[in-house]
């Protein structure tokens, strides 16, 4: 082997070498957080096999690597904005797809191969056992993002049609969705009695859902406040709408392993179907019916 290919396959032990101690870091800082024991335990065991694929590495390339800071402070950040299920997985599957990359290192260190079989599978097994709150929520926003989308979309269509100024239409749209949000609030907490669990507490169920009711309302009308021109404004709720379907949808199917294809698809054409219904009966009511506002 010339010393070009040596190189090369040391720079790779060294990038493998790097990424565990900082997923090693990273997991036991989680587990030093951690009041919920179940998860303490399973981040330690999950930081323990960490340790062990740092340590091959280390015998390969003979050099002591630090974590970096940047990196373990950015996924413990993911962590408390969008709950550990998302992260950690994130941070698990950056290696999913990845073997042709450690194509050549499976044949150099036979070794790395069972160890990235470990990372792949038993890693992501061992999440899967962690409790995640904010996943746990998951079911509220759903409820309160996706009736925000399917009735302010169609809603807003309706209207759109009915009234001269856009902004009359922002703050129409605003008002009706200030009231669901708090109508829907109370429906989750009174589900959520109808439906006792030990991990769900009804309060913050409701605050779940009227909160995503009302962020998810916010960005909707948000286009009329800003264009005067109603094609426009309808334009970017539409954008606004899809936007809001992509994003949380990327989430869901991180943290839950779920296909984003197929939800965003789902979820678009059921909230696009229903504005374009909308604005239909908004177009008969105002030519052949003759009722303006």
């Amino acid at each position: 082997m010339n010393k070009t290919s040596e190189k090369v396959n040391l720079r790779k032990a060294l990038i493998q070498q790097q990424n565990e101690i900082n997923d090693y870091t990273i997991y036991m800082t989680l587990a030093s957080y951690q009041d919920d024991q179940n998860n303490k335990i399973v981040f330690e065991k999950i930081a323990k096999e960490e340790k062990v694929h740092y340590n091959f590495w280390l015998k390969i390339t003979e050099q002591e690597i630090q974590a970096q800071k940047l990196v373990v402070w950015w996924f413990i950040l993911l962590v408390k904005v969008l709950g550990t299920s998302f992260a950690l997985k994130s941070l698990e599957k950056r290696e999913e797809g990845a073997e042709e990359f450690y194509k050549e290192l499976f044949e150099i260190y036979p070794e790395s191969r069972e160890i990235y079989k470990q990372e792949s599978e038993h890693e992501l097994e061992l999440i899967e056992m962690l409790k995640d709150k904010k996943l746990v929520y998951a079911g509220a926003i759903v409820l309160g993002m996706n009736d925000a989308l399917v009735e302010l979309t169609g809603t807003l269509s309706g209207i759109a049609l009915a009234f001269d100024k856009s902004i009359v239409v922002g703050f129409t749209g605003l008002i009706m969705g200030i009231a669901a949000s708090l109508s829907m609030a109370g429906s989750a907490y009174f589900e959520a009695k109808e439906n006792p669990s030990q991990i769900i507490k009804p309060i913050i169920y409701s605050l779940y859902t009227g909160v995503s009711y009302i962020l998810t309302t916010a960005i909707l009308v948000a286009p009329f406040f800003i264009f005067e021109t109603m094609a426009y404004s309808l334009i970017m709720m539409f954008i606004c709408a899809f936007l809001a379907i992509i994003s949380y949808n990327f989430y869901i199917s991180v943290a839950k392993d779920l296909n984003f294809t197929t939800r965003v698809l789902q979820m678009s054409m059921i909230t696009f179907g229903v504005a374009i219904i909308s604005f239909l009966i908004g177009y008969i009511v105002k030519y052949y019916f003759g009722i303006e506002i």
